[in-house]
């Protein structure tokens, strides 16, 4: 013969009342109230982080135009030197063969 197991039918039948009395309270006015000002604090947090990532967003992007700025500055000013370290080695190139052209004529 099988055994019947009240236990689990009272523990279903718990579920069920349990259940049921939930679905109710959930569904109730002062429920959906608490409903609708978490939402809305939700939203609320929503549009600070969504504010805050966009205030991130556009400091990102001025510092990145601040470095390209520096960096084509400091390019230039390296060109800048490369010219003017080639204009010297001319300058003493020449000056060098002048010298020799002196010498030679003496």
């Amino acid at each position: 013969m099988t055994k019947f197991n009240w236990g689990k039918l009272g523990l279903f039948a718990g579920g069920v009342l349990f259940g049921t009395a939930g679905i109710s309270i959930l569904s109730s006015k002062d429920a959906k109230k608490a409903y609708t000002h978490c939402t809305a604090a939700v939203l609320r947090g929503k549009d600070a982080v969504v504010k805050t990532a966009t205030t991130l967003k556009e400091n990102c992007e001025d510092i990145g135009a601040d470095a390209a700025d520096i960096n084509e500055k400091r390019y230039a000013e390296d060109e800048e030197k490369a010219v003017e370290n080639a204009r010297a080695l001319i300058a003493e190139y020449e000056a060098k063969k002048e010298a020799e052209k002196e010498e030679k004529a003496e």
